[in-house]
């Protein structure tokens, strides 16, 4: 899915959560958003899923303006995932997974098929499909929102601090299946907001680097680490080196 943003800001009150933004995100690849926190990385999920709308500019998808007309389409174009995974505590894994699927009528066999098929693929027991989200680990919560938002096979893929919330043993194994799982995607356009540098050379094509709402620097890992375009870039990278005191 191609997206790009044509001079977007976003205002709350006084302050600019996103500033004068004008970017494309390059198809089919994983791209992370990363900065300090403030800096407008959630936010620019959100305006591009729709769930905001820009005070100034536009947002294109697929060449086509994102209005509120036509966000509830795009929605169902786009898998969303958020730090804490947004499940529902009242509905069973299974019912949380085909929610909008059962809402738009999706074929009963189609929708039992490919759960079988996301269960493989993000190495989740079949079991806990009849289990509610209180009775999940973090990481089996945060498989299950992976399932949800990969079931429409979504153009694109975006997900908020996925693991932000997980404790470090699982983190890291969710790391390693998220990589793959990303590689078996082929076309799917991933964007991935995270404030961990480490996570974000781990998994991006391209990272995109906020401040104040703003892209201070674009471009693979190597690029920030050898040519930092100023110095907050090399002192952010800096910061995420130094050991934990």
């Amino acid at each position: 899915m191609l997206i790009s943003l044509e001079n977007v800001s976003k205002l709350i009150g006084q302050n600019s959560i996103v500033k004068e933004m004008s970017i494309k995100f390059k198809e089919s690849q994983t791209t992370v958003i990363i900065g300090p926190s403030g800096c407008g990385k959630s936010t620019l999920l959100r305006l591009i899923i729709g769930l905001a709308k820009p005070s100034e500019g536009d947002i294109f998808l697929e060449g086509q303006k994102l209005t509120a007309v036509n966000a509830s389409f795009w929605q169902r174009q786009i898998g969303y995932v958020t730090q804490d995974g947004g499940l529902f505590p009242h509905l069973t894994t299974y019912q949380n997974i085909t929610l909008l699927a059962r809402l738009l009528k999706y074929d009963h066999k189609y929708l039992n098929d490919k759960i079988k098929e996301l269960c493989s693929l993000v190495r989740l027991s079949e079991k806990v499909l009849t289990q509610y989200p209180s009775e999940l680990s973090g990481g089996q919560r945060q498989r299950v929102s992976l399932m949800r938002a990969l079931l429409l096979d979504p153009k694109c893929l975006m997900l908020d601090e996925p693991l932000g919330a997980l404790d470090p043993i699982t983190r890291y194994e969710l790391q390693v299946e998220l990589k793959q799982i990303f590689l078996n995607l082929h076309s799917t356009t991933t964007l991935l907001v995270t404030h961990d540098m480490n996570e974000a050379a781990y998994f991006a094509d391209e990272i995109i680097l906020m401040r104040n709402g703003a892209v201070i620097q674009r471009g693979p890992y190597t690029d920030l680490i050898d040519h930092p375009v100023e110095p907050f870039v090399g002192e952010f990278i800096k910061q995420q080196q130094l050991p934990v005191t």
